[in-house]
């Protein structure tokens, strides 16, 4: 009998782009955005999210940021709020210059971010995906990585599409290892454009990362070290501009910190802090002038710093021990910075501010009586400090109105709400009232400006991934909204209806470069001018006018007796209408 016909086997689908590969793996290893800024470097990708979408494939949502800088920093963002890095892709090398000011940010502030940008066309001719109009020409370098290699961690060259999966994975484990930080790789358009192998090495796209991050441990030895010190002493003092770790254990390591202060009764300077390592009205938090605890300390315990303060003006005395804690104790990244080290932790903050509280546990009996005395102590000279800072803060509110003013205006009309304040040169910390780990961001110390506002509607979108309700309030001065690119990020905020409380202090100069001309030169020429060289900013713009043409709220106020009706209504608009709402501050 003849054989029985048998249906013959579908045949097996095309293989995937590089460019779809690419976005398939993001998501597979936990991408959720991809912040994108589009050029003629990107119908590969482009077409990869359609042949991904087609094939059913689960991608990373795309989001168009019409300026690359605040597409870094809304990566930055993000993280701060979900301890998850995300990605941004940019246009070549001109894209990967605006993406510059927010990697050096999130580099020095150890955030990272999968950065990504094409790389124009290598062949002229005669292979798919070379070059078709004069930018594939002027926008070629002969190292552009460069524009970021002092920034990243790790950065690389797309050569092979079968490449992609491994690369995602040793990017995104590179980044997430101790001290974290952004990594970067160039994608070729023809490299793009060719087929990918469904299975690699490590199997298929959406298999389990073959990389973990590395974590950092402290030596038992120098641990213990640390413990005799500060067990020790009379006087410890702690800073911690970086707070008590950041990402998942953010959480964690605030609490940790928070049972160690109050086991030891340890004083923490807030000087120019970035986050909170304790809430700002706690009794040992004993606000951010260094000079009187840094020259009569035993002991400083530093916790992740950058410079935890000023060699210039203050000084800790001789035989003061110091310990330096934290992913990168010694902040290598930074060529001179020459602060005492007699005992040096290398490890993720949270975990060594626990392991340091353990070895620190059984000698706590031995000194309760110094303790306590210490607490009373540093608890009296704590609220004396917060009731000037307050008083002063309240006087400010004529017309013009000072900074600290706004910010006890502020810290009342969120009172009782879970509230994140990110400050970029506008209201000062130390007039808040603010209780939770992720209640304080200030702008990275490496002073890219521009970075509170995208960095808040960032955080903003995390929060609606994640199902948190948070009112996040972005604070800066009429220089940094500026240099925001304002009309791209309330573009952003009114596309992705992203709800968030924006202050911009206005005071139509570069205040802190005044403060530093005088600083320097308290008596000189520029400090007697009727107005100082390059530092007005006057006609000021009418921010109000901005914020409207994207259709959000938007007031300016110029009297104090005015503002605390204003964020009120403000804060109203955020929370029930579910939109950006902008108030422009006349300050002094």
């Amino acid at each position: 009998m003849p054989a029985t016909p048998t249906a013959s086997a579908a045949p097996p689908a095309p293989a995937l782009t590089a460019g779809g590969a690419l976005l398939a793996r993001l998501k597979a290893v936990g991408v959720d955005w991809i912040f994108a800024n589009s050029g003629t470097d990107f119908p590969p990708i482009i077409e990869g999210l359609a042949e991904a979408q087609a094939r059913g494939l689960a991608l990373p949502q795309a989001l168009v940021v019409p300026h690359e800088g605040a597409g870094v920093a809304m990566a930055h963002g993000y993280w701060l709020a979900s301890g998850r890095a995300q990605a941004v892709m940019a246009h070549t090398n001109v894209g990967l210059a605006n993406c510059a000011i927010g990697a050096i940010n999130a580099a020095l502030e150890q955030i990272p971010v999968l950065l990504f940008s094409g790389r124009t066309p290598t062949t002229e001719q005669g292979r798919f995906g070379a070059r078709t109009v004069p930018i594939g020409w002027g926008q070629e370098m002969r190292d552009q990585a460069a524009l970021v290699r002092e920034a990243t961690k790790w950065d690389y060259e797309l050569r092979f599409p079968e490449q992609v999966p491994e690369l995602v994975d040793r990017m995104l484990a590179i980044a997430n290892s101790s001290p974290r930080g952004p990594v970067y790789m160039s994608l070729p358009r023809e490299v793009l454009c060719q087929p990918c192998p469904a299975d690699g090495p490590g199997g298929g796209l959406d298999a389990p990362p073959t990389m973990r991050p590395a974590r950092a441990a402290p030596d038992p030895g120098a641990l213990a070290e640390a413990a005799r010190i500060l067990a020790a002493a009379e006087r410890p003092v702690v800073f911690a501009q970086r707070g008590a770790g950041g990402g998942p254990a953010a959480a964690a390591g605030f609490a940790a910190f928070g049972a160690l202060a109050e086991a030891w009764a340890l004083p923490l300077v807030t000087w120019w802090a970035l986050r909170l390592a304790l809430p700002t009205a706690h009794p040992l938090s004993v606000g951010d002038d260094p000079l009187p605890w840094l020259a009569e300390a035993d002991a400083v315990l530093v916790l992740d710093s950058l410079a935890p303060w000023s060699p210039d003006l203050h000084a800790p005395p001789p035989g003061c021990k110091v310990i330096q804690l934290g992913p990168d104790p010694l902040q290598a990244r930074v060529p001179v910075r020459n602060f005492r080290a007699d005992v040096t932790l290398a490890c993720d903050t949270a975990a060594g501010i626990a392991a340091l509280a353990e070895v620190l546990a059984p000698h706590r009996a031995a000194r309760s009586e110094a303790i306590e005395a210490r607490r009373a102590r540093v608890a009296g000279r704590s609220a004396e400090t917060r009731r000037k800072a307050l008083a002063a803060a309240s006087a400010g509110g004529g017309r013009p109105m000072t900074k600290a003013f706004v910010a006890r205006c502020l810290s009342e009309a969120i009172r009782g709400r879970h509230a994140t304040v990110l400050s970029e040169l506008g209201c000062p910390l130390a007039p808040l009232d603010l209780a939770g780990h992720d209640g304080w961001y200030q702008e990275p110390h490496s002073g890219g400006l521009g970075w509170s506002f995208p960095a808040a509607l960032g955080m903003a979108l995390a929060d609606r991934q994640e199902g948190n309700r948070r009112l996040v309030v972005a604070t800066l001065g009429d220089g940094s909204y500026m240099f925001a690119n304002p009309v791209a990020c309330h573009q952003v905020a009114e596309a992705q209806a992203l709800p968030i409380l924006l202050l911009v202090l206005n005071n139509a100069e570069w205040g802190a470069v005044r403060q530093s001309v005088l600083g320097l030169y308290p008596d000189g020429q520029a400090a007697r001018a009727n107005a100082m060289p390059l530092t007005s900013l006057a006609p000021s713009p009418d921010f109000v006018k901005i914020a409207e043409a994207s259709r959000a709220w938007a007031r300016r106020v110029e009297d104090g007796a005015d503002l605390p009706a204003v964020l009120a209504e403000a804060i109203g608009v955020v929370e029930r209408e579910g939109r950006l709402a902008l108030v422009e501050v006349g300050v002094g």
